[in-house]
């Protein structure tokens, strides 16, 4: 695992999904689509700034798709891409890590 391939790989999952927002919106877009609103509400300490930002991100990476409806007021849907929908087994894993990880330190 130490292996050059292994790092460059490491480091390519975590220029996609790297930082502290991207995870949890995943997250929440694993439920099912989710409006702008909703996600906000969802995670009350991110600002809009951020949040928008991170979408964008995981919009230019082909993670998640962003629809939107031409009507007033305006509305925007996030969802999942396909190739998003591959995530559900690193989030997975990370969640269980976490929990076990909870678990030694209690």
């Amino acid at each position: 695992m130490g292996d050059q391939l292994f790092k460059n790989s490491v480091e390519m999952t975590l220029k996609v999904i790297g930082g502290k927002w991207k995870l949890v919106i995943l997250c929440h877009l694993m439920d099912g689509v989710k409006r702008f609103g909703e996600l906000k509400r969802g995670m009350p300490d991110i600002t809009q700034k951020m949040l928008t930002q991170q979408l964008r991100e995981l919009e230019d990476d082909g993670i998640i798709h962003r629809e939107v409806f031409v009507q007033v007021p305006p509305k925007v849907e996030y969802s999942l891409t396909k190739y998003g929908q591959t995530m559900e087994e690193v989030l997975n894993v990370m969640a269980d890590w976490g929990k076990n990880h909870q678990e030694r330190i209690n």
